[in-house]
């Protein structure tokens, strides 16, 4: 589903979004920029893959935290820093305070992955769980900045935040210059905005399109009333994008600068997330995604050479192993059958080599023989399977049915 855009600009320029580059030269990488051979043949034309789940701390966040703490009076910094976020921002502003000699403290919500909680400590900031969602802990640390006096650094609601953004589209211009379509996914909104100040003060014919998950897109809505609307309990796997509200300062950014705003389902995010890992060889989590999941969804829409920008890659293993799963499932790649068989030695067997003739690899097995819903002879089996897409899905079905199981689900 996409979303037309039109709005007010924020306080940021192309000035800026240079300068950012130049404070960041030798603090942040400038991240590879791979070509996909599987997306351009979907496409149609070129589509090259934004590497920033291969920046430091695993994502984009810590250009804009590095340029904002480093634009703070010495008074400020004396203060210390206070930040809320995920997991991304949090890194960020971890190393961004270490190697600029600051003390910070992070808000991180309940439910972060205990990889990006462990990092964000190793990185030397105290972290302090608050919240369940990027909102609520939000609140919590502004509310400490306030207590306090320490500096509170937003994730993407402040000008110098989108300025260090947006040398990610400064790097995009350089390493791509035929480009004719930029895709990114849209949280809060700085790394779009970014994107957008910096691309198309130089390249206005350059089509900027944002990418949200359709649980927690709060954009649509906001740009359709013309000011950021929050959308109550947002709801994605995707906990890199996953905030309920724009901000002000990137808002009227995208409204001016980004061409379209499209959103995408769970099933195209963990499809995306294997796709990557498959075809890519890259690791990237499920915000990072979310531009190879739009292109997925409707691979005509895009004027290439596309750029889609993957970025983060700091996923949960367990989370990752969740989506690998449903990405599958989705492809057409797992099976999940309930059938019943005659509770005898040797029923289990047959059935199982029923399966082997067609090839379908038994990941699961549960035999139930005391349900009061089955008759005295029989045992319902539940199967789970790995097949090799819908084609297998229904020749599997089909060998069960013609060697007389009954498939109840």
């Amino acid at each position: 589903m996409s979303y037309s855009t039109a709005a007010l600009v924020g306080p940021v320029t192309l000035d800026d979004v240079r300068g950012a580059q130049k404070m960041l030269s030798g603090v942040a990488r400038v991240t590879a920029m791979e070509g996909s051979r599987h997306l351009s043949q979907l496409v149609g034309s070129p589509v090259h893959l934004k590497c920033e789940n291969l920046q430091r701390t695993g994502s984009f966040k810590l250009r804009g935290a590095y340029v904002r703490i480093a634009g703070l009076l010495p008074e400020q910094r004396a203060a210390g820093v206070v930040a809320a976020s995920a997991g991304n921002h949090a890194q960020g502003v971890a190393l961004a305070s270490s190697l600029l000699g600051v003390r910070s403290t992070v808000f991180m919500p309940k439910g972060a992955p205990l990889p990006k909680i462990s990092a964000t400590r190793d990185y030397g900031a105290e972290v302090r769980l608050h919240g369940q969602v990027v909102d609520e802990t939000l609140a919590a640390a502004q509310e400490y900045a306030e207590r306090t006096g320490a500096v509170f650094i937003h994730p993407f609601d402040h000008p110098d935040v989108i300025a260090g953004q947006g040398t990610v589209g400064l790097e995009v211009l350089e390493q791509c210059p035929e480009v004719r379509t930029i895709v990114v996914g849209i949280g809060g909104g700085g790394l779009v905005a970014g994107i957008a100040v910096a691309v198309k003060a130089v390249r206005p014919d350059v089509r900027i399109v944002g990418v949200q998950a359709e649980g927690a897109a709060a954009y649509p809505p906001s740009l359709a009333a013309g000011r950021p609307v929050a959308v109550e309990h947002p709801v994605t796997m995707a906990d890199g994008i996953k905030v309920g509200r724009p901000g002000d300062v990137p808002f009227g950014v995208v409204g001016e600068l980004v061409d379209e705003v499209r959103t995408v389902s769970e099933d195209e995010l963990s499809t995306a997330l294997l796709l990557c890992l498959e075809r890519a060889k890259l690791v990237v989590e499920p915000a990072g995604a979310s531009p190879v999941a739009a292109l997925l969804s409707d691979p005509g829409a895009f004027e290439g050479p596309v750029v889609a920008v993957l970025s983060g890659g700091n996923v949960d293993p367990v989370l990752m192993q969740g989506v690998l799963r449903h990405g599958m499932a989705a492809q057409g790649r797992y099976l999940a059958v309930r059938l019943r068989l005659t509770d005898r030695p040797g029923a289990l067997a047959t059935l199982l080599g029923v399966l082997s003739v067609v090839d379908a690899n038994v990941l699961d097995v549960s035999h139930v023989r005391t349900d009061p819903r089955l008759g005295l002879t029989e045992a319902e089996v539940e199967l789970h399977l790995e097949t090799k897409g819908p084609e297998h899905c229904a020749e599997v079905g089909r060998a069960l049915r013609e060697a007389g199981y009954p498939v109840i689900g």
